[in-house]
């Protein structure tokens, strides 16, 4: 198979991840509850679990990892996964108001029984796909790789939009969404809003163009000048994200685009809580 193949398949659609808002999670015996929000590695940019309120007028978050997703149903809003709802209902307690530490992925894992997607060079570990992660050879460097990493956690998309975006000189606009891979799970681009203040243009940044992150102050520097952004082709909400208009966006940024090397899986980002 080739790479362009494996990095997008036919079936593969980038989407607005506001539009899995309030998706109904549907479990192998019934309806979980409904989606709340995305939690991306702050590494790799990979979606590695949803969070589902469920119970009494979903009084409880629980997270559930894109391994177990077997089908999304974008036009009836559902999200069906191979969990039965007393799976869900005792899985571990997280707070999800916290950053998800490895060694909550740690107690996750242990549950359901999946294999860790750390370790691998890809962006599911050995393989480029969560539905892919079961089937995988176990890798022996996993948990060497798991005891050295316990500090590492994932990030709420939610609580990330509304950051300030930073060029190679000066502040241009904020954070106002994510356009993800349905099938691999990774977000593919940050959306730019141009104007903090007033109406303006909303434009594509991949995460691989990020430098790095402060957590702290609440800013996203990206290796791009003001310019460089600022005329970038435009995105306009919800419309669909064509190969075409990839291409005429890594063309404008001078950019090789991620379908032709595997760059995107192991993003080099320095991101600072600092």
């Amino acid at each position: 198979m080739r790479l362009r193949e494996c990095l997008g398949g036919p079936n593969r659609m980038l989407r607005n991840a506001r539009q899995l808002e309030n998706f109904v999670i549907q479990a192998t015996d019934g309806e979980l509850g409904t989606l709340d929000q995305l939690y991306f590695d702050d590494e790799s940019w990979a979606i590695r679990y949803i969070t589902v309120a469920i119970g009494f007028l979903g009084s409880r978050r629980v997270l559930i990892s894109p391994i177990s997703v077997v089908h999304i149903d974008w036009i009836g809003k559902r999200l069906d996964v191979a969990l039965t709802k007393s799976q869900v209902a005792n899985s571990p307690d997280i707070d999800t108001d916290e950053p998800v530490s490895r060694q909550h992925e740690i107690a996750y894992n242990g549950y359901y029984g999946y294999p860790s997607y750390w370790g691998g060079p890809f962006l599911w570990g050995p393989v480029y796909y969560p539905a892919a992660v079961n089937t995988a050879p176990k890798d022996p460097a996993a948990e060497r790789i798991q005891n050295e990493s316990l500090d590492c956690h994932l990030r709420s998309a939610k609580a990330v939009t509304g950051y300030h975006i930073e060029a190679t000189d000066g502040e241009l606009g904020h954070v106002d969404g994510f356009i993800v891979d349905d099938e691999a799970w990774a977000v593919r681009y940050i959306e730019v809003a141009t104007k903090n203040w007033w109406p303006g243009k909303k434009v594509l940044v991949s995460p691989a163009w990020i430098d790095w992150v402060s957590w702290a102050d609440s800013k996203v520097y990206v290796g791009l000048s003001r310019e460089a952004i600022q005329s970038a082709p435009e995105f306009v909400d919800f419309t669909e994200i064509t190969r075409e208009y990839e291409d005429r966006l890594y063309s404008h940024y001078g950019r090789p685009p991620y379908w032709l090397h595997g760059a995107e899986f192991t993003p080099s980002l320095s991101l600072s809580g600092v």
